[in-house]
């Protein structure tokens, strides 16, 4: 060795003559062995966990009812002849329609088996995807962050509750896994089919749920970047936007809205920081989640070390932008994309003022930061003090796993409190009677459900069926005369979408006050106080107007009043909302789907007073003569 040689090049010299000497020896079978068993052991708890606490939300039967839809021809629509979007995740939408297609098995069995699969799936290759970290290492890899997620109860409750929860964290473990095999240094340069693969399962961020665009984006920024080749780079441009160009440009024509309208009725652009913060705490309190989260900060300080075999030599990097090139394709940049992904997932739910929902939201948010933790090494020659403390470590994790496993976060989680948020799977297993609610059939026992089915037996005419004040009976407002041959339509307006429109034919329309199924209340202004998620409340004269039914006493219930139905009447010829009702009623001619689709901003901005009387003098319209007093 030369007398020059410099200090910092004998540390790097010996610091990598240690790593080859750790990779010729590599990992022991047993400890091989081990880990394989730990990873197989989480899958089944993952599994076990799923079914123990398996149910379908209310919100969930939502999604049914659009895949009904489409199994019976009607397009993706909730209400046949109306075409909106209810459902927030696109793909979830048609990955449950292609297997219900296929199977012809009964939906909720369907979906139901698609999430216990996904989930179990997401878990498991979170794991062997965060383990290739340390491939080539004399360690041993046991579950740690994985083990985590699956003892918090809210990811069990969603990981079968009809919603996209299963398929949200299932892309997220698949692309860390992907982007893991594209950092590996030992390849020099990846093939193009994994770059292009890669490139694709990212561009499907927004279709899975809009806000992962966050993630999908970030991924797809550090592909470009770390491509070589103006080709390969337009490449994988072209492959990740295709489907999701092309599905938005499709959305803006069917739909004339440039996302889902559940982001209109719930406004999700606007910023309700408060709330959220109370949702994180609702999450983060009854858990004690700030011990993952310490976890996640020594997988960051474990990110700038070697992980693995291959890692370059600092005196041969390349220097200037060529070097910060060579950086993001390396595990320590993955991991590092994987956590500032998690920030900023969590940062936008506790802006939008999280959800009504314990803990759903703050899920992916918390799969992504737990990524890098989701295995741990156990180092096998590193001396005897680094093995006992990170077995001790280890341990603490599953001490603390029992200990989440077996917490109720939310004690009185069945009753809607000041914060608004609830523990959903308990409330509706509660006011159905039913420990696994699944079928729609189960939602019959939920207040009023029943009395909905009898109530349309009972009217063959048709007419609106409007919630009463007692759960034994609705109000039904009849349509004018003269009745049709075989009756007019049933229209029943209720919060609860999915239990109600899953238990009646689709003929029968249902739509909600806060906008889901209904863009009348969708484009109404957000309540400042309302419950979150349930902040649109459209009265319900405006849908005796809409409907056209008959709008004078008796047959309007004692709690409508007939000015105001003759004022919503007035209201609803306001030019711009003539034009929303348009945009999703109307025929859809090729016309159509052009003025749809350059109306769309515009139509997804629009919004008017649900006060009919404030809402004509908006427009400018004449205000009906006042009624005689009777």
């Amino acid at each position: 060795m030369s007398l020059s040689t410099s200090h910092e090049e004998l540390t790097e010299r010996t610091g990598d003559e240690q790593s080859r000497a750790e990779n010729r020896v590599g990992t022991p079978g047993w400890a091989r062995a081990i880990g394989v068993a730990g990873i197989a052991v989480v899958a089944v708890l993952t599994f076990w966990g799923a079914w123990d606490r398996r149910w379908i939300a209310d919100d969930g039967l939502i999604v049914l009812r659009t895949v009904r839809n489409l199994l019976a021809g009607n397009g993706p629509v909730f209400n046949a002849g109306e075409r909106v979007e209810t459902n927030t995740s696109a793909a979830w939408t048609y990955v449950v329609y292609a297997f219900s297609w296929l199977s012809g098995v009964r939906l909720e069995y369907v979906v139901l088996t698609i999430a216990l699969v996904l989930t179990t799936a997401a878990v498991t290759v979170a794991m062997i995807g965060t383990a290739r970290l340390y491939a080539g290492r004399a360690v041993l890899v046991l579950p740690a962050g994985a083990l985590v997620y699956i003892a918090v109860p809210p990811a069990r409750d969603f990981a079968t509750s009809g919603l996209e929860s299963c398929l949200v964290i299932f892309w997220i473990a698949v692309l860390w896994w992907l982007m893991l095999r594209w950092s590996d240094r030992r390849v020099e340069n990846p093939s193009t089919a994994l770059v292009l693969v890669i490139a694709f399962w990212g561009g499907l961020s927004p279709l899975v749920r809009p806000e992962l665009v966050i993630v999908g984006g970030l991924a797809l920024l550090m592909l470009v970047v770390a491509t070589s080749g103006w080709i390969r780079r337009v490449a994988v441009v072209v492959v990740a936007g295709l489907l999701p160009v092309g599905y938005q440009i499709w959305r803006m024509g069917y739909y004339a809205l440039p996302y889902p309208n559940t982001a209109v009725s719930k406004d999700a652009g606007g910023a309700k920081w408060a709330q959220g913060s109370t949702y994180l705490w609702n999450l983060v309190g009854p858990y004690a989640l700030w011990v993952p989260a310490v976890l996640v900060v020594v997988a960051a300080a474990l990110a700038a070390v070697r992980t693995g075999p291959g890692a370059a030599r600092r005196s041969d990097a390349p220097r200037g932008l060529a070097g910060l090139v060579s950086r993001i394709r390396t595990p320590s940049a993955v991991v590092v994309f994987a956590l500032v992904s998690g920030l900023i997932s969590t940062v936008y739910a506790v802006r939008v003022g999280g959800d009504f929902m314990h803990g759903r939201t703050l899920l992916p948010a918390l799969f992504l930061l737990l990524l890098p933790v989701a295995v741990v090494p156990i180092p096998l020659r590193r001396g005897i003090v680094a093995l006992v403390s990170c077995t001790a470590l280890w341990l603490g994790v599953v001490v603390w796993a029992i200990f989440a496993a077996t917490t109720t976060g939310m004690p009185q989680g069945t009753t809607v409190g000041r914060s608004g948020i609830v523990d959903e799977r308990a409330f509706y297993s509660e006011n159905t009677g039913h420990r696994h609610p699944i079928l729609a059939s189960d939602y019959l026992d939920y207040p009023r459900m029943r009395a909905m089915v009898q109530t349309i037996e009972n009217t063959p005419d048709g007419g609106l069926l409007l919630p009463s004040a007692q759960f034994t009976y609705w109000d039904v407002v009849p349509p004018p005369l003269p009745i049709p041959e075989g009756g007019d339509e049933h229209v029943v307006y209720f919060l609860n979408l999915g239990m109600t429109s899953m238990n009646v034919g689709l003929d029968v329309r249902v739509l909600d006050q806060m906008g889901l199924a209904y863009p009348l209340a969708a484009h109404t202004e957000r309540l400042d106080n309302g419950r979150i998620g349930h902040d649109k409340n459209l009265y319900s004269d405006w849908v005796v107007a809409d409907t056209g039914m008959v709008d004078v006493h008796p047959f309007l219930p004692f709690y409508l009043d007939e000015e105001w139905v003759e004022q919503a009447q007035v209201a609803l010829t306001c030019p711009e909302t003539q034009e929303l009702l348009t945009s999703y009623r109307s025929e859809l001619t090729r016309a159509r789907f052009v003025q749809n689709f350059k109306h769309s901003l515009d139509l997804a901005g629009y919004r008017f007073d649900r006060v009919p009387k404030y809402e004509i003098q908006r427009c400018n319209l004449e205000m009906p003569p006042e009624r005689p007093a009777s």
